[in-house]
């Protein structure tokens, strides 16, 4: 079976390639004419060349596919010109969806996040059930995410086979940008990490993450959606894990969130100028105010999904930073 990836040359992406091409599947790598390749680059791969803006170039992107991937997201909490943000999730989904309708594809699995699911005011992990609309998305990139799901959904309930599965906070190899969970943990092993702002993240190896998306093509249900999910962690625990297994002190000192927020709005007045991204975000320290916990249930039930500890996904994502002179001097390898 042929399947083409969309977002192939990114983190999540590359590693669905990979997971896909583990199954037999022959895989199309989706890129831009800009695209960086080297989370590809090792690999033996057909690519494809399309905007997610041009209908025509994803329909001849998908010829003789049976199967599409869309994994292809800006997944900014910042950017100059914040209608990009729904312009490449929202409009360019609509415009896979199409092309894939148009090209006969069987199934297609779309990859959101759990950035659209709600989160029970217990404090208990959120699910794909819990309640939640559009007036509680923080920002434009949640906003943008959860109108792209609403166009997953309609299509899946005109008809179109569409599995939906929503990955927490991917961390492990081959994370070339990195994504900002991927910063995080690469900072604070190379000790550029002094203070934090607490918060929870459920954190989930890449591989598995990819694993989910091919156990979503084989067993899900169209219209249905699916956490792919790994271990709910503290921002404190995972800075002490990283610590732990570079053999350097965690940062102590812990910054309370009204005291950054002023610094968020400082930093996104200056990169409005400069048009660089600022290093701290208003969005990102107003999501930082809430534990990002997630049970990953009815994956484990209905597809067959498992994930490794975090642990294993964050000492993953150590070795390679390492590996690559992501950390300046060599580390203390991961165990």
């Amino acid at each position: 079976m042929r399947a083409l990836v969309t977002g192939a040359t990114g983190f999540v992406g590359s590693a669905v390639v990979r997971a896909a091409q583990r199954d037999g599947f022959e895989v199309r790598a989706l890129r831009r004419e800009t695209s960086d390749l080297r989370a590809i680059a090792d690999l033996e791969i057909e690519t494809a060349t399309a905007s997610l803006h041009d209908r025509d170039s994803l329909k001849r992107a998908m010829a003789d596919c049976e199967a599409v991937f869309h994994v292809a997201a800006d997944y900014r909490l910042w950017a100059k010109d914040p209608a990009e943000l729904y312009t490449n999730n929202v409009d360019g989904s609509r415009n896979v969806f199409e092309a894939a309708r148009a090209s006969g594809i069987g199934r297609i699995v779309y990859t959101s996040s759990v950035a659209t699911l709600g989160l029970p005011g217990d404090g208990s992990p959120g699910t794909e059930e819990t309640p939640v609309g559009l007036d509680d998305m923080i920002g434009h990139y949640k906003r943008s995410k959860f109108l792209a799901e609403d166009v997953a959904r309609a299509y899946a309930a005109d008809g179109m086979d569409i599995v939906i599965v929503n990955p927490s906070a991917p961390v492990g190899p081959r994370d070339h940008k990195p994504t900002p969970t991927g910063r995080m943990i690469r900072d604070a092993a190379a000790g550029r990490m002094p203070a934090y702002v607490e918060t929870g993240l459920n954190v989930v190896h890449v591989d598995d993450v990819a694993r989910g998306h091919l156990l979503a093509h084989a067993h899900g249900v169209s219209g249905r959606r699916y956490v792919l999910g790994g271990e709910d962690m503290t921002l404190a625990s995972i800075l002490n894990l990283v610590a732990e297994l570079v053999g350097r002190q965690a940062p102590r000192i812990r910054i309370p969130h009204g005291l950054v927020m002023p610094i968020a709005y400082a930093a996104e007045a200056g990169a409005r100028v400069t048009g660089k991204a600022p290093f701290v975000t208003v969005d990102g320290v107003k999501l930082a105010r809430k534990h990002m916990f997630f049970s990953h249930q009815r994956a484990d039930d209905e597809l067959g999904y498992a994930a490794r500890p975090a642990r294993d996904a964050i000492a993953d994502a150590i070795a390679w930073y390492d590996a690559h002179r992501y950390l300046g001097k060599p580390q203390i390898q991961a165990n």
